[in-house]
C-alpha cells in the first residue's frame, strides 16, 4: 500500500478542523475500514492503523489498534494508508479529466497500490485565474477604413478652368472694343520743353514709387523698399508650404500679400489725389484734383 507521511496527515487534519469538516478522529476507523482492500481477513493481516493525532503511533501487533500496544515501535510510525475521502476525490478528478471513471475505479478497487496523483490540467483550457471567458471588442468599420470618399473641391484644368478663362477674355475684349468705339479719348498735345506742367506726375502705376521718392532717399525709395517687398512675396511660397486653399490655413501668405497691396494702393491714391502744384500735399475737396487719366 502507498504510505502517506505523518506530517501530511497532521496538516490535513489541521486544515479540516479549520474548515469545520469531520476529521479522522471522529470517523477514522470508518474511513480506514472503507479504504482497506477487499479479500484478506486472515489473522496474519494487521488491521489498518489510525492516523496519529498527537499520541503514540500504532503498534505492529493485532492488539495495537486499541492503543494499548508499544508506542515506541519506530517501524510502524509511518505505516498508514491513504484516507478513503482522498482516494474518492482522486477517482472523481481522474474521471472528470478522462471522461469516465473506469480507470480510477479499477486502480482503487483491487488490492494493488493506489496513488492519488491528479492529472495536469489541459493546456489552454482556462485563462488567467481559471477564467474561461474571452472579451470581444466591437469596433465600428468607419474608424478602421473609409468606405466613402470625401467630396473634394477640385476640377481638371481642361476643360473646366480653361473654358471659363477663355470666356472671360472674350467678354473683356468685347467690352473694351465697345467702350473705345463709343467714348472719345484724344491724346494730349505734344510736349513743350518751354512749358512744364505743374504738378508733373508719372502714370498711376508709378505714382506709388514717385510718392516714396518724396519721403526717402532715392536709394531707399527706389531700390531698398521695393526690393524687400518683392523679396517677401517671392519667399512666401517657401515659408508657407501649406497646400490647403482655405484662408484659415494660409494666414502668412495672405498677410504678406495684403500688406503689399495696401501699402502700394495707399501710395498711389496719395500721389493721385492729394498732391497739387509743386507736388505738395493738398486736400482735393479744397484745391481740386490735380490728376489726369
Amino acid at each position: 500500500m502507498a504510505e502517506v507521511p505523518e506530517h501530511l496527515l497532521k496538516r490535513s487534519q489541521e486544515r479540516r478542523k479549520a474548515l469545520g469538516l469531520p476529521t479522522d478522529d471522529d470517523g477514522g476507523e470508518t474511513e480506514a475500514a472503507a479504504a482497506a482492500p477487499p479479500g484478506g481477513g486472515g489473522s496474519d493481516t494487521p488491521p489498518p492503523p489510525t492516523p496519529p493525532t498527537g499520541g503514540g503511533g500504532g503498534g505492529s501487533d493485532a492488539d495495537s489498534g486499541n492503543g494499548d500496544g508499544d508506542s515506541g515501535n519506530g517501524d510502524s510510525d509511518g505505516d498508514s494508508r491513504i484516507p478513503a475521502h482522498l482516494l474518492e476525490r482522486s477517482r472523481k478528478r481522474k474521471a472528470a479529466l478522462a471522461g469516465g471513471g473506469d480507470a480510477g475505479a479499477a486502480s482503487g478497487g483491487g488490492g494493488g497500490t493506489a496513488t492519488a496523483v491528479a492529472a495536469p490540467p489541459t493546456a489552454g483550457a482556462t485563462g488567467p485565474g481559471g477564467h474561461t471567458q474571452r472579451l470581444l471588442t466591437v469596433v465600428k468599420s468607419g474608424s478602421i477604413q473609409q468606405t466613402r470618399a470625401d467630396a473634394q473641391d477640385k476640377v481638371h484644368v481642361w476643360p473646366h478652368l480653361l473654358v471659363i478663362e477663355l470666356a472671360s477674355m472674350l467678354i473683356l475684349t468685347a467690352a473694351v472694343t465697345v467702350f473705345s468705339a463709343l467714348v472719345r479719348a484724344p491724346l494730349l498735345e505734344l510736349a513743350d520743353f518751354n512749358r512744364t506742367p505743374n504738378p508733373s506726375k508719372a502714370p498711376w502705376y508709378f505714382l506709388g514709387l514717385q510718392e516714396l521718392l518724396t519721403m526717402f532717399h532715392p536709394m531707399v525709395a527706389g531700390v531698398t523698399i521695393p526690393g524687400v517687398a518683392i523679396g517677401l512675396l517671392a519667399l512666401a511660397p517657401f515659408i508657407d508650404k501649406t497646400t490647403s486653399v482655405k484662408p484659415n490655413d494660409r494666414k502668412f501668405a495672405i498677410a504678406i500679400f495684403t500688406m503689399f497691396i495696401m501699402m502700394w494702393s495707399v501710395l498711389v491714391m496719395i500721389g493721385s489725389f492729394f498732391r497739387g502744384p509743386g507736388f505738395n500735399f493738398v486736400f482735393p475737396w479744397n484745391d481740386g484734383v490735380f490728376f489726369e487719366l
